[in-house]
C-alpha cells in the first residue's frame, strides 16, 4: 500500500511535470542514442523506458542510433582493422558489410523488440529506406601536413526527406532511424549517427536534438570528470574545438551541434545515459543533467540560467 509520503510525491511531481508536458505535447524531438546504450540489455531497456514516455505523453520522437562499438567488436571477431580518423570510422568494403549487419539488423531489431515490450508503436528505417537521406560518397580528404585521407565508403548528406518522417510521426508512430544510406546508383554508404541526427533535426524543425552518450557531457578539460560544462554557445564551443579541449569521439559531435544550431533548431542536449533518468531529468525539470547548447546564451530563460549555473 502507498504511503502518504509516496503519494505526496508523485502527486507533486505530476504537478511540476505538466507544464512541461503541455509546452512539449505535439513538437518534435530528434534523440541520438550511441551504440554502446545498446550493448547492454539493462541500459537498453532503461533508456528506452524513458524515450516511450516522451512518446506517450505527446511528444513525436525520431530516434537515431549509431552501433560503433558493437560493429568494432564484430569486426575484431572477423579479424578486421578498424581505423578512426578524428572521431570517424574509415569504412572499407569489409567494413561496410560489418555495419550493415550491426546497425540495419542487430541493433535497429533489438530496439524495435524493446520497443514492443514498451508497447511503443515504433518502425525500423534507415537513410535507405523511401530515400530518407540522400547521400555521395565523400571524396578523399587533404588534411593540413599529412597525407590525403580517403574514409572509404562514407557518405556526407545532401538532402534529407522530411515527408517520409512526417507521415510516420503523423501516424503516431515513432521512427527509429540506423544511419545508413546511398547514393544514387544504389551504392549504400555509412555516415556518423550525429551527422544524421543534426540532418534530421534541422529538416523537421525539432524542439530539441538530444545526443545520448556516455560522457556527461561537454567537459572544459578532457582529462578532468568535473570540469562539467553546464551550458554553453556555438562561439564558445567553436572556442573549445579549436583549444583542443575536445576529444575524439565529441569532433563529429561538435560539428553536428553547430549544424543544427545553424539550421534552426534551438536546444541541443548533451547528456549520458549512464545517469538514471537522464533524458527524464533534462526535459522535465529545469535542472539539467549534461550540457545544454544554444546559438546565443542570451536565448537562454533567466530560470535555465539560474538552475544550470
Amino acid at each position: 500500500m502507498t504511503s502518504k509520503r509516496d503519494r505526496a510525491i508523485v502527486v507533486s511531481a505530476l504537478k511540476h511535470a505538466a507544464p512541461y508536458i503541455r509546452l512539449f505535447k505535439g513538437k518534435v524531438f530528434v534523440i541520438k542514442a550511441g551504440g554502446e546504450i545498446f550493448a547492454d540489455p539493462a541500459h537498453t531497456s532503461a533508456f528506452m523506458e524513458q524515450v516511450g514516455i516522451l512518446h506517450q505523453v505527446g511528444i513525436k520522437v525520431v530516434l537515431i542510433h549509431g552501433g560503433g562499438p558493437q560493429s568494432t567488436k564484430l569486426a575484431a571477431a572477423l579479424g578486421l582493422d578498424t581505423t578512426f580518423i578524428e572521431g570517424r570510422r574509415v569504412t572499407d568494403g569489409a567494413s561496410l558489410d560489418v555495419a550493415t549487419m550491426v546497425l540495419n539488423g542487430q541493433i535497429n531489431t533489438r530496439i524495435l523488440a524493446t520497443c514492443r515490450d514498451l508497447q511503443v508503436p515504433a518502425v525500423g528505417m534507415s537513410g535507405v529506406d523511401a530515400g530518407l537521406i540522400r547521400a555521395h560518397r565523400r571524396p578523399p580528404v587533404e588534411r593540413d601536413g599529412q597525407d590525403t585521407v580517403d574514409y572509404g565508403f562514407v557518405g556526407d548528406i545532401d538532402a534529407v526527406d522530411a515527408d517520409v518522417l512526417k507521415k510516420q510521426l503523423d501516424n503516431g508512430l515513432m521512427p527509429v532511424i540506423s544511419p545508413l544510406s546511398c547514393d544514387e546508383s544504389g551504392t549504400v554508404l555509412n555516415i556518423n549517427a550525429d551527422t544524421v541526427a543534426a540532418a534530421i533535426a534541422a529538416e523537421l524543425g525539432a524542439e530539441k536534438l538530444i545526443l545520448a552518450t556516455g560522457a556527461a557531457g561537454i567537459l572544459e578539460d578532457i582529462d578532468d570528470p568535473g570540469s562539467l560544462i553546464s551550458y554553453i554557445d556555438r562561439a564558445a564551443l567553436k572556442k573549445l574545438k579549436a583549444s583542443g579541449s575536445l576529444a575524439d569521439g565529441m569532433l563529429p559531435k561538435a560539428a553536428a551541434i553547430e549544424f543544427a544550431l545553424a539550421n534552426g533548431v534551438q536546444r541541443v542536449h548533451v547528456i549520458s545515459f549512464k545517469l538514471p533518468d537522464s533524458i527524464l531529468l533534462e526535459v522535465f525539470t529545469n535542472e539539467g543533467t549534461g550540457t545544454l547548447v544554444v546559438d546565443d546564451i542570451a536565448a537562454l530563460t533567466p530560470a535555465e540560467q539560474g538552475s544550470e549555473s
